[in-house]
């Protein structure tokens, strides 16, 4: 479901080619399925150029039948893509390794990857005289938080450079100062959107991440058995209205501008969002457990509060729509059908 204000941008994208980089992640397998229906329902013309480091697992997601002036690729790492004018008007980069363990196992290729690869991205951008891109960030290059107080674009951070974790978030915020910069010296207009944790619909199986985890507990009847005191608390945001904000931003987003991503109404701690899944999504049948460990060997961020406040991008006309509960049968019907 998406809304109105974003059918009608939309509608001002036909005629136009967008490059999505990440193609076959969440967030771009589900933006990119959302220009294919929007053509399908709608008589649209929308071209997209996929970036993809897998053809058939591309072929998979989104299947053979489509018009190369509908659906194309380009097969390469996103360090690698070609720096050609291929007639793009609007770039999406949300190529990212978001593997917690890689932050601890792959500390450099994380870097390497985060930054050279924008940089490549951009270039390309400014080759093709684009209209907008959009830089997918994260919530975490505000660092670790400590009380429930709101947090506006302006935040500091108190990222620990000297931690390996550190890797992403901080490639990250290099990654945003390079987006700003680009801007200044080669008036490329790019955006910059800090996402809270997102999932939904699309959502492999086998991820790691904690969200899939008790979704997997909720489909197969295990108590959900959580490795620390599940005291962090961070808000959560449907893929869908992930999308929705991408597309907002591209339209009406300022250049040069950050702006936080997720639902507010969302905010609570690990250990409620299992409880809410245990009690709600999963009918009472499994229980809630604390079984602590050391977690740093799993790439856990450190215990935080993460109280995002997107009050910036609501401005724009981004709202929300899917909550918590919502957003986690969506993921658990998705993920039952695999």
């Amino acid at each position: 479901r998406f809304l109105g204000v974003i059918q009608m941008d939309l509608n001002s994208f036909n005629g136009k080619t967008l490059f999505v980089t990440g193609a076959t992640g969440l967030i771009g397998q589900t933006l990119i399925r959302r220009v294919l229906e929007f053509n399908r329902d709608n008589g649209g013309s929308i071209k997209v150029i996929a970036s993809v480091r897998n053809i058939e697992k591309a072929h998979g997601i989104f299947g053979e039948d489509h018009s190369e002036e509908e659906l194309s690729y380009v097969v390469s790492d996103i360090c690698s893509i070609p720096l050609e004018d291929m007639g793009i008007d609007y770039i999406v980069h949300a190529a990212s390794n978001t593997s917690s363990r890689s932050f601890i196992e792959k500390p450099m290729e994380i870097i390497d990857t985060a930054i050279e690869g924008t940089k490549r991205v951009l270039k390309l951008a400014e080759i093709n005289k684009v209209s907008a891109m959009v830089y997918l960030s994260t919530m975490e290059v505000y660092g670790t938080p400590l009380t429930d107080e709101k947090i506006d674009e302006r935040h500091a951070t108190n990222l620990n450079s000297m931690s390996v974790r550190s890797c992403y978030p901080e490639s990250k915020r290099m990654c945003e100062n390079i987006c700003v910069s680009y801007q200044k010296e080669y008036a490329v207009p790019t955006v910059v959107l800090r996402l809270t944790q997102t999932f939904g619909p699309g959502v492999q199986y086998n991820d790691g991440r904690v969200f899939a985890e008790f979704a997997r507990c909720a489909i197969e009847g295990r108590d959900i058995v959580l490795k620390t005191k599940g005291e962090t608390k961070r808000e959560y945001l449907h893929v869908n209205d992930a999308v929705n904000a991408i597309f907002t931003a591209l339209i009406k987003g300022q250049p040069g501008e950050a702006y936080n991503v997720a639902n507010e109404d969302t905010y609570c701690s690990i250990y409620e969002m299992a409880e809410l899944v245990a009690d709600r999504c999963a009918g009472g049948r499994i229980s809630v457990q604390i079984q602590e460990e050391d977690s740093s060997k799993y790439g856990y961020a450190p215990t935080l509060h993460m109280n995002l406040d997107t009050s910036k991008l609501r401005s724009l006309g981004w709202m929300p729509e899917h909550d918590l509960e919502e957003t986690f049968r969506d993921m658990i019907a998705d993920m039952s059908c695999r």
